[in-house]
């Protein structure tokens, strides 16, 4: 308990501190390109203000590595990462790691599984220690893993009645019904109900390698220390081989496809062929979608479904870049007798946007909130780690938080009608509705 307070003392000491960091540019951020004394690459940000340390790290793979009959694997196996390792089962490492009041947190995406710590300074070493008996010595104890897949069993069966959750695997699995990004990352009921302790051993031993791992450290530590910590944390891990990715061409099927559900309000995701990162024009594109429907109240889609029709509470659209597809895609939801002329308009702006463009004023607000607001991504060690393994993924380069800002001033009104003549098609818009809309 008494570092608990320490814990909460210090960070409140550390508010103010923090207040000035978070007004800095994104340049004042000095990332250092180090290598641990075992060989393996990280990047760290040493930040004595507040002594706490931050350690994101992302393994390259994620849950489209799952075999086909068991979607939701690589999720069911992180969520048991911290029920039990070593010689301590669930119980005793919880209590393990709160005694030293350190956070652990594990993820599973569709092309990584992500780790990630919050330490304290005097806590370090045995926080880091435990952190790595975690990952490379989990038990899969029984007790905590009938615990665990009942846990997914329910939020498998409730997303079942939720139509935004049935409405993005839908469209999922119609865009992709021959690549693993087609299948459910959480699994299905008879997935999960079918996966052994086996097949966890045999997920984990394949997804969580030295070699797929991209580090960031953030923190009151200096470099030694953090090699020390890289080191550690990896100790336990097996070498492992690096996952090919394969960019693809996939572009999801246009049309519109409509699941009954019996409920007041509808929901549609919609989505077209992206663009990936490494594409020229990606940043132009980033900008141009916060026009269209990145923005939120700013957004035309918001402004011409909500505030001038009141159509729908809310509705938006985003780049998503994954390693094996580029998408476009976007959400509304509304009541079912909305749904069709929702749908109406943001066809309509989709055809507006590539047709037109945008204004010289609406480019000029877009650049002033996507620069000034960017600081605040930044504005804690946690954030920053996770900025920095993300750089690490996209491969955008160490110095990408100098060049950001300078990118998207860079655009201009013409680059957006190019790439809006060139990603936007409304024709091309695969949707998917769930509900029970009428006039569709």
């Amino acid at each position: 308990m008494w570092m608990i307070v320490m814990f909460r003392a210090r960070l409140a000491a550390g508010l103010a501190v923090l207040a000035v960091l978070i007004a800095l540019p994104a340049q004042a951020v000095e990332i250092q390109d180090l290598t641990s004394p075992g060989g393996t690459g990280f990047w760290l940000v040493e930040e004595p203000s507040i002594p706490i340390v931050a350690l994101e790290i992302s393994f390259a793979g994620g849950a489209r590595h799952d075999p086909e009959d068991r979607p939701g694997l690589a999720n069911l196996m992180r969520a048991l990462l911290d029920e039990g390792a070593g010689d301590m089962d669930a119980l005793a490492f919880a209590e393990a790691r709160d005694a030293l009041s350190a956070r652990f947190g594990f993820s599973a995406g569709r092309d990584a599984m992500d780790a990630s710590a919050r330490m304290l300074v005097e806590t370090l070493e045995p926080s880091v220690e435990l952190l790595a008996t975690a990952l490379a010595k989990p038990r899969f104890d029984p007790e905590p893993l009938e615990r665990v897949r009942g846990q997914l069993l329910a939020s498998i069966a409730q997303s079942a009645t939720e139509p935004d959750s049935v409405a993005g695997e839908a469209w999922s699995a119609g865009t992709f019904p021959e690549h693993p990004y087609g299948l459910p990352s959480d699994g299905t009921a008879e997935s999960v109900q079918a996966i052994t302790r086996d097949d966890l051993a045999a997920a984990h031993g394949m997804l969580l390698t030295r070699v797929n791992a991209r580090i960031a450290i953030v923190g009151a530590i200096d470099a030694e220390k953090a090699g020390w910590v890289v080191d550690t944390v990896l100790a336990g891990l097996p070498e492992g081989k690096p996952f090919a990715a394969t960019e693809t061409n996939i572009a999801p099927p246009p049309g519109l496809t409509v699941i009954e559900m019996d409920v007041p309000q509808s929901a549609a995701i919609f989505g077209q062929k992206g663009l990936y990162r490494d594409d020229p024009d990606f940043i132009p594109a980033y900008v141009m979608n916060y026009v269209l429907g990145g923005g939120g109240f700013t957004s035309r889609l918001m402004t011409e479904v909500r505030e001038k029709r009141g159509l729908a509470y809310g509705v938006y659209s985003y780049l998503s870049v994954r390693d094996e597809a580029a998408l476009y895609l976007g959400s509304v939801r509304t009541a079912n007798e909305r749904m069709a002329e929702s749908l109406d308009v943001i066809r309509g702006e989709w055809a507006r946007m590539a047709d037109e463009g945008v204004s010289e004023d609406e480019l000029e607000r877009a650049k002033k909130y996507l620069t000034g607001a960017f600081p605040l991504s930044l504005d804690s060690n946690a954030k920053i780690a996770r900025y920095l393994v993300f750089m690490q993924e996209e491969a955008l380069g160490i110095d990408y938080l100098d060049r950001r800002n300078g990118l998207i001033e860079a655009v201009t009104v013409e680059d957006i009608k190019r790439v809006a003549a060139r990603l936007l098609d409304p024709d091309a818009l695969s949707i998917v509705v769930v509900g029970k809309p009428e006039g569709l």
